[in-house]
């Protein structure tokens, strides 16, 4: 079974490069659209486009892959930068209503993988149906998580570094509940999931918006190349525990 399986296995090992794809995935998206003057539109047909050609690749491998996996997720990242970005600024709906309307989607997207596989499940997922299902829950997610972390800062007000603060209490409070409680472990990982992307998003416009803002001013191509060099390196250390795990 574990051989046709295609998805990352829930361990810290893959908080942890969430976190890290969340991040580049926050300064990469603002590159394209605000550092390169793409605008929100041609960001989001870049970014698009790129999802598309890296979640084919997933789709048609027969099993596991980090690299290919951990590729869509950072796509789904980007992705989800220019979608809420574009609902807040250029569909003038603004982070409240467009957090609604992507908290929408993704419960929408979960009624009807439930309502086909009687199972919210994310590991192992051996279909491509389910898998399919499984990406577009994780693109809205990001997309959603994109969306709150912009809430926190610019709708209530909290610098960038207090919004992180804020997500990562709300990630260990599910973490403790994960270990401690008997609550249902689907629901708490798409919670988990959902915040730890405006910590990521958060964390990113830390490290790239002016110090007068509240960052560090370190700019979005810099911040972007350190996230690319520490994912690469998480990747690498995936494929090798993969690599052992057959061994064994």
């Amino acid at each position: 079974m574990d051989k046709l399986n295609k998805v990352a296995e829930i361990t810290i090992l893959f908080w942890l490069m969430k976190i890290v794809a969340t991040t580049l995935g926050e300064t990469l998206g603002d590159y394209l659209s605000i550092t390169l003057n793409f605008g929100y539109l041609t960001g989001i047909a870049i970014t698009f486009a790129s999802f598309l050609i890296m979640l084919t690749i997933q789709l048609v491998t027969k099993r596991y892959i980090p690299i290919f996996y951990w590729l869509v997720i950072i796509a789904t990242t980007t992705l989800g930068t220019e979608i809420s970005d574009f609902i807040d600024r250029s569909l003038q709906l603004g982070y409240t209503l467009g957090s609604l309307v992507l908290l929408f989607g993704l419960l929408l997207t979960l009624l009807f993988w439930y309502k086909k596989f009687k199972t919210l499940l994310v590991y192992p997922i051996l279909s491509r149906n389910k898998e399919i299902y499984y990406w577009i829950a994780i693109l809205f997610s990001n997309s959603l998580g994109t969306a709150f972390g912009d809430y926190l800062s610019d709708v209530i007000g909290l610098s960038y570094l207090n919004g992180a603060m804020v997500t990562a209490v709300i990630i260990l409070i599910v973490f403790l509940l994960h270990y401690f409680t008997k609550i249902n472990q689907v629901l708490l990982f798409w919670i988990a999931f959902i915040f730890t992307r405006p910590f990521g998003a958060t964390f990113g416009d830390f490290l790239t918006k002016p110090i007068a803002s509240g960052g560090l001013d370190l700019g979005t191509l810099r911040s972007s190349v350190v996230s690319i060099v520490i994912m690469l390196i998480l990747i690498y250390v995936s494929h090798i525990q993969l690599n052992n795990k057959k061994h064994d």
